[in-house]
């Protein structure tokens, strides 16, 4: 037969092992695997030296359209993303107006969205105090899991999101339980943390020192520990997002050897960015939980290399420059959250594999495997027959430095800018089409389309 696509030559990044194969690609899907393909196909792209990858699958992305498409829209997110090797995203249900608590927000959501994707993507609903009637109605509309916080959010904007008391959290996991569906936490000690920062600024400490203080390790961890005693009284399937302690990890892998179903996720910048360097950097390092010092950091690596961290996501959080680049010198008062989903993999590929030696097969299976499985989207997430064709390329030779004009982000800052990454994402294909060329740059139009959850529940755990 005649393909539409054959990747040649490259270092093919399988579940458990890298071969050099070629990958045949039609209608989207991949047809065919083997060591050499010679079947006619209207292109051929030769991968020589490069590692092809599934792209990655990241589940914490804030795109804040609509009603904060100032922040960041469809269209720039998604270019980002595609250019950083993304190829499907999970929304997170906040930072746009209204929130994604209702199903009426949710079809404004996915109104907003249509045509503006280049990347396929996902939807999550929120839980929030008083939407408990929403919850049924979200899940029939098709998003693929839930989120709350268990730290203060939101503004005081009606339909902003809120984060939940503990009776709201409570009666939301009886009820998502029911439901067979996932609920990701934000976990962090509210009262305890929010009254570190208001003895902080009273004192007049308002460094990004101070902001780590306020936040500790075992607010973080106190947190985890009272979602999953919860879990085991409902029997709720949890997801912790942004865990940024190795502690957080322990406590959460102990509940997964009692037989809880529950899974994690860290942050690229926890990994790459410690509290002295958030000093140097400023508010554009700012995230809850907070970056750790350099022990606490190294730990959080042991946990990674010992295969504890399920999956890696970029908690992509934008906002405009006024937000960040305020007249105060107080931390408190600065928008927390990092811009970072262009540098997922080219960052992590780096600083995991090639300075830490994690194999690649293991990396690939957080960044894509483990999130396809766990947030059921069925047809991602590996190089294998029948799979959609969303691949990337890698090469682990270049070496370049992030520069904010080539960063496509609504507004060109990251953390990250001015750093050296000593590999690159070449090419990104969204089922078999290509939307990214490191020399072309973004391609065509947006051909993103949305994954619901109908249909494909899975109660499945990564570890089974």
């Amino acid at each position: 037969m005649r393909y539409d696509l054959i990747i040649k030559n490259g270092n093919v990044v399988f579940r458990d092992a890298v071969k050099k194969s070629d990958i045949a690609i039609q209608n989207g899907k991949i047809a065919a695997i083997a060591e050499k393909l010679d079947g006619p196909a209207d292109q051929i792209l030769d991968a020589a030296g490069q590692y092809v990858m599934p792209g990655m699958i990241d589940t914490h992305v804030h795109i804040c359209e609509p009603g904060r498409t100032e922040w960041e829209g469809f269209e720039s997110g998604t270019k980002a993303l595609a250019a950083g090797g993304t190829t499907t995203y999970v929304d997170m249900p906040l930072n746009a107006l209204p929130a994604t608590t209702t199903k009426k927000a949710l079809g404004l959501k996915l109104e907003a969205a249509k045509g503006k994707n280049y990347i396929d993507y996902a939807l999550y609903g929120g839980l929030v105090p008083g939407n408990l009637e929403n919850l049924e109605e979200l899940n029939e509309a098709g998003v693929v899991a839930y989120k709350c916080f268990m730290a203060t959010c939101g503004t005081e904007l009606p339909d902003d999101f809120k984060n939940v008391d503990d009776y709201s959290l409570y009666a939301g996991m009886k009820k998502i339980a029911e439901l067979g569906s996932l609920l990701s936490i934000h976990a962090e000690n509210a009262e305890i943390t929010d009254r570190l920062a208001e003895e902080m600024i009273k004192q007049g400490r308002i460094t990004p020192s101070d902001y780590v203080a306020s936040r500790p390790v075992f607010t973080e961890v106190d947190a985890i520990k009272r979602a999953l005693l919860m879990a085991r009284e409902t029997g709720c399937r949890l997801h912790f997002v942004h865990i940024s302690s190795a502690e957080g990890v322990e406590e959460i892998q102990k509940a997964r050897n009692e037989g809880l179903d529950v899974t994690l996720e860290s942050c690229p910048h926890y990994f790459t960015i410690t509290t002295s360097q958030f000093e140097e950097i400023g508010p554009l390092a700012k995230c809850a939980p907070p970056l750790r010092n350099e022990v606490e950091q190294e730990k959080l690596w042991e946990a990674l290399k010992q295969g504890k961290i399920d999956m890696l996501t970029s908690d992509h959080s934008p906002c405009p420059p006024e937000m960040k680049f305020s007249e105060t010198d107080n931390i408190f008062e600065v928008w927390g959250g990092i811009t970072g989903c262009q540098n997922n993999v080219d960052l992590m590929f780096d600083e995991a594999v090639k300075k830490r030696h994690v194999p690649v097969a293991p990396f690939v299976r957080m960044i894509s495997t483990n999130p396809a499985k766990r947030f059921n989207l069925k047809d991602k997430g590996e190089i294998a027959l029948s799979k959609d064709a969303d691949i990337i390329l890698l090469d682990p030779n270049q070496t370049y430095v992030v520069k904010a004009e080539d960063l496509y982000y609504r507004h060109k800052h990251s953390p990250y800018t001015n750093r050296t990454i000593n590999c690159r994402v070449t090419k990104t294909l969204v089922r078999g089409k290509l939307v990214f060329d490191l020399e072309e740059g973004i391609i065509g139009k947006p051909i993103g389309q949305f994954i619901s959850s109908q249909g494909a529940l899975n109660n499945q755990q990564i570890h089974s």
